[in-house]
């Protein structure tokens, strides 16, 4: 699988609008065949917030539906697939409340994200629960990665854990490889 850009459909009128922001049925006519188990709901309250790079090792890797409930993120997903021709190699877009768009990332990819308002809260479905064994991660400032993060010149705000994280040269996890490079974000409406 790669990553795809999902864009639920949203009907309105006069009082606001209505949108499916998952349809299994609808999603598997596309190719799209998901088991979530788990949804999670964060919050982070001052701009500049960074959160990642994150990734769950097997057996409990996961694949990610990421959407923006409110404000707007710069959301990146990054391949760690060793065996890929695009390894460390990285695809990156704004999510937000208005845009309705969702990131669909696969197992075998670190995602990480960085507010670009205050308040902005973020949810997503995840295919395998959450595991602290298999919890791991890649520095977000990685050089070898080099993602442009719009931070105009200032400082994130991280956690402790997001601070100490290794680069991708340490990582020591193996995904394998599904014959999926990653290529230009491709939208799906849906």
């Amino acid at each position: 699988m790669t990553l795809k850009v999902l864009c639920p459909r949203r009907f309105g009128d006069s009082r606001g609008w209505f949108s499916e922001t998952w349809n299994r049925a609808r999603l598997q006519a596309a190719g799209i065949a998901l088991d979530f188990c788990q949804d999670n709901h964060s919050l982070s309250q001052p701009q500049g917030t960074l959160r990642g790079l994150h990734f769950q090792a097997p057996p409990f890797a996961q694949t990610k539906l990421v959407r923006c409930l409110r404000g707007r993120i710069f959301d990146v997903a990054v391949d760690i697939r060793r065996g890929s021709p695009t390894f460390g190699q990285w695809a990156g877009l704004e999510l937000s409340a208005e845009n309705g768009k969702q990131l669909l990332i696969p197992a075998g990819y670190a995602h990480g994200f960085v507010t670009l308002e205050p308040d902005c809260e973020i949810a997503y479905k995840v295919d395998a629960y959450y595991s602290a064994e298999c919890d791991g991660g890649v520095a977000w400032d990685d050089p070898v990665i080099g993602i442009d993060w719009p931070l105009d010149g200032t400082e994130p705000m991280l956690s402790d854990k997001d601070r100490a994280l290794p680069g991708l040269e340490a990582l020591v996890v193996d995904f394998p490889y599904d014959g999926n490079p990653l290529g230009p974000l491709e939208e799906i409406s849906v």
